[in-house]
């Protein structure tokens, strides 16, 4: 009767102990399901690749200070009241891509602000600029030539941002983008670009009131 008891109490404790081990393995199974369910929700913990590095430095893009402004004046004369359209190249970003034997390809984003005077004619103008792809401070390797449609929709100013891109080929690999320029300006009279070398400017509300000829 004796071993009977001990027995019975032994496999109640087998099996208290059996539940309770089934018990933590189906809490551990809840908790692995509930941060398995949080992490699909947050989605996948990817780190991002690192982005391959240039051959080399991006050529040096730059506004050319004589073309960087567009004046019209009525009988040439440097007057607010003789102003027509006029166009300002404000800024401009750039990035560059090349690797291995690649061509240097260059991004721009160019700000342009343009007004119009009293001599202006019409709500719409088509602007005309270019970029050109120079050795360092030497030769004009190629040159471009971009149109600017604006309409001034009533208003005395606008401004406009245009997306454009470039390709220099290089003639080896050791070539990079340090031996180039990217030069940006308007297409201008010779009579623009020394106006422009002078200083001299007319804000883009050239012609109201307000408006007077101011140096740089």
């Amino acid at each position: 009767m004796r071993l009977a008891t001990v027995a019975l109490a032994a496999l109640a404790v087998l099996v208290s102990t059996s539940a309770h081990a089934q018990s933590q393995s189906q809490r551990e199974r809840d908790r692995s399901s509930q941060s398995e369910e949080r992490q699909s929700r947050r989605g996948p913990r990817i780190a991002p690749l690192r982005a391959v590095p240039n051959a080399g430095p991006c050529p040096y893009v730059k506004i050319l200070y004589d073309a960087a402004r567009y004046v019209e004046l009525e009988g040439g004369r440097p007057a607010s009241a003789n102003v027509g359209y006029t166009g300002e190249i404000e800024g401009v970003t750039a990035g560059c891509s090349y690797r291995g034997d690649e061509p240097i390809t260059v991004q721009m984003n160019i700000l342009f602000h343009l007004g119009r005077g009293p001599q202006a004619q019409s709500d719409q103008r088509t602007y005309r600029y270019w970029i050109a792809v120079t050795e360092r401070n030497s030769a004009v390797l190629a040159k471009e030539y971009f149109d600017l449609p604006v309409n001034f929709a009533g208003s005395a100013t606008a401004s406009a941002t245009e997306e454009q891109s470039v390709i220099i080929p290089r003639a080896e690999t050791t070539t990079s983008g340090g031996n180039f320029e990217v030069l940006i300006g308007f297409e201008v009279t010779p009579e623009m670009a020394e106006f422009n070398r002078t200083g001299s400017r007319f804000r883009m509300t050239a012609g109201q009131a307000a408006a007077t000829p101011a140096e740089d």
